[in-house]
């Protein structure tokens, strides 16, 4: 160790032979003697080295032992030195005092004793070896204290920069330290905070006291020292953040809590993002389910319509495109509102087909993309008709489309001229029965006139402000248990004899092809519609009225508003119901978590099963999801 240095003496005497045997008395390990014959040797000396005792000879030609230690004395460097003289001269209290006056802390005549001498050396041999020690400890302290220090300043510093909220408390939950990142997130200072308990203050929510005094007991009793766990808090200004925290237990040597040391991190807008994505994963399959579901409809009611497999196809084609050329005009768009303008121009192929054969005019209209969706499908139809019978189906034929907005109704007029002479249909086709069923879902109407020289269409249909998908699915959204067990109602009991005929279903459904499929369904199915709606006051004026209903089929969402007052209202009757939806069950109103849910598309089969688990009034609680095939 550094304060195992040697001990050194410093031994003055003129004779050779003096020096020689104070050597040979004084000799250990661990001490360094040094010798000198004359004062000024001694000066020498003493100018290069630290000595713990000099022994002086009193009586020395040309510097005297007492003139040494004199000049000891007055130097700062020397004058913490012990000195004992050495004298062979007689007895002379004069000169003991003189010594003594010199400095000297003892004054032994000659013949010395030897071991009374070594045993007065050995004292200040110890009292330097403890001094070297002492030394040695106080600057080994000093030097922890100063890296302790720096190591708290760095750790302060850490911490002062942390995104983490860094907070301790004692064993009865007072808050001892509040660090700067605390001051950040939380926004009280640690002076509005230490020493107050954590659960007496507004800052902890409420709802997690519980935990937090389940989780203090179970670190007081010692069953845990580290755990994690998720608890919101209050920031000063009331707003609540989601935080995650990481606790660690301190305990002194008996095992007994000392404090604990919280670190607390802000996953506020994590958490805000992982609903957001649940709820567009969840927005993304509703709407891949309603498109699938509206193409099922559109085959299947062009199949009904259609008189040849090619028929079919060409018809059926044409509408798939329709849907295509739609959809990509709303993702260009980011699926936001899109111009009317610019979706008449998508749907009829302005730019292919000569321009001069169109006049457009109109105020410019936004449409949400439901309706806009809605108002592809009659365009489409529209041209369509026109390009096979039409004033599109000649060279000089021409097309006049306005449209004016007023009071909320937007009123569109679609006029043929230059093409063929008109006939009045014989039947009634799919794309009128379409328009129709669209244009009485936006509560409004849709007339048609046959004019010899031309077609005239005069729709009007109301401009809904539809509510943005993920605001629904936040409303709708529970985290209730799972239902019980999920069964297939598609079967061998679909052969069982129950019949629908005769059966008055209510039809819920703000889709115009998919509500269109299902009324088809359960007219096929022997059963009536007694009523379509297309929204929540539409379906609760039928539901409160007089009419008989046996069963309803509920779309999940209405135009995006949640459908809680419809399914509490179909109760209140005892009328069953199942969910027709795209969505999953876990967006089903939180009351009805475990209602019947029919997916989106479905097949023909699953309709009838479901329609008759309505009727039959089944005590069971059974769940009608999508099969293959």
């Amino acid at each position: 160790m550094p304060w195992r240095k040697p001990v050194k003496f410093l031994l003055v005497d003129d004779l050779e032979e003096n020096l020689n045997a104070l050597v040979a008395l004084l000799n250990r390990d661990g001490l360094e003697l040094h010798t000198a014959k004359s004062g000024s040797e001694a000066l020498e000396l003493l100018l290069h080295n630290e000595y713990a005792l000099a022994l002086l000879d009193v009586q020395m030609p040309g510097m005297s032992g007492f003139e040494l230690a004199e000049l000891m004395r007055g130097t700062a460097r020397t004058r913490h030195i012990p000195i004992i003289f050495l004298t062979a001269v007689a007895t002379d209290e004069s000169l003991r005092f003189r010594g003594y006056e010199a400095g000297a802390v003892d004054y032994l005549l000659k013949p010395i004793n030897s071991q009374m001498l070594r045993n007065k050396t050995d004292i200040f041999f110890e009292l330097s070896r403890q001094k070297a020690e002492l030394a040695w400890q106080r600057d080994l302290l000093h030097q922890s204290a100063e890296d302790l220090s720096k190591a708290l300043v760095r750790l302060q510093a850490h911490s002062d920069n942390s995104p983490l909220a860094i907070v301790e408390f004692d064993p009865k939950f007072r808050l001892v330290s509040w660090s700067k990142g605390a001051e950040r997130m939380f926004g009280w200072c640690a002076n509005e905070t230490l020493g107050k308990h954590a659960l007496e203050f507004k800052w902890l929510h409420e709802d997690d006291h519980e935990d937090l005094k389940a989780l203090a007991n179970d670190m007081l009793a010692g069953n845990q020292l580290r755990n994690k766990f998720s608890a919101r808090v209050y920031n000063k200004d009331g707003s609540v953040i989601e935080c995650e925290w990481y606790n660690s237990a301190l305990q002194d040597q008996s095992g007994r809590l000392i404090s604990i040391n919280s670190q607390v991190l802000d996953v506020t807008e994590r958490k805000r993002a992982e609903d957001a994505r649940q709820l567009l994963v969840g927005e993304l399959n509703h709407r891949v389910k309603n498109t699938l579901a509206t193409v099922q409809a559109i085959a299947t009611q062009t199949l009904r319509r259609s008189a040849s497999p090619q028929e079919f196809n060409a018809n059926f084609t044409g509408r798939l495109q329709s849907l295509a050329r739609a959809h990509s005009l709303f993702s260009s768009t980011t699926w936001q509102p899109v111009d009317l303008d610019e979706l008449i121009r998508n749907q009829l192929h302005v730019g292919s087909i000569d321009e001069q054969r169109y006049i457009l005019r109109g105020p410019g209209v936004r449409l949400p993309c439901q309706p806009a969706l809605h108002f592809a499908l009659i365009l489409h139809e529209l041209g369509t008709n026109a390009r096979k019978y039409g004033a599109l189906s000649t060279d000089d034929g021409k097309i006049e489309l306005h449209w004016t907005v007023d009071n909320g109704m937007l009123r569109l007029s679609w006029s043929e001229t230059g093409g063929p002479i008109v006939k009045v249909p014989s039947k009634r086709g799919f794309g009128s029965t379409l328009i129709e069923q669209i244009v009485s879902g936006a509560d409004g109407e849709a007339n048609v006139s046959f004019r010899a020289e031309g077609v005239i269409w005069t729709i009007t249909a109301k401009l809904t402000d539809y509510p943005d998908s993920e605001e629904t699915a936040a409303h709708s959204i529970s985290t209730s248990a799972a239902p019980a067990t999920i069964a297939e109602v598609v079967r061998a009991s679909d052969h069982r004899p129950e019949t629908l005929a005769g059966k008055r279903f209510l039809v819920i459904e703000d889709e115009p092809l998919v509500a269109l499929e299902i009324e088809g369904l359960v007219e096929e199915f022997g059963a009536s519609v007694v009523g379509q709606t297309r929204t929540a006051e539409q379906a609760l004026a039928a539901i409160t009225g007089e009419t008989v209903i046996d069963g309803a089929l509920l779309d999940g969402n209405l135009h995006g508003q949640p459908v809680d007052e419809i399914a509490a209202a179909l109760t209140r009757r005892n009328i069953p119901f199942v969910f027709v939806t795209g969505y999953g069950r876990e967006t089903l109103p939180r009351a009805f978590q475990n209602a019947p849910l029919l997916t989106k598309p479905f097949t023909e089969a699953q309709l009838l099963a479901a329609a008759r688990q309505l009727v039959a009034q089944a005590p069971e609680v059974v769940t009608l999801r999508k099969r293959k095939g």
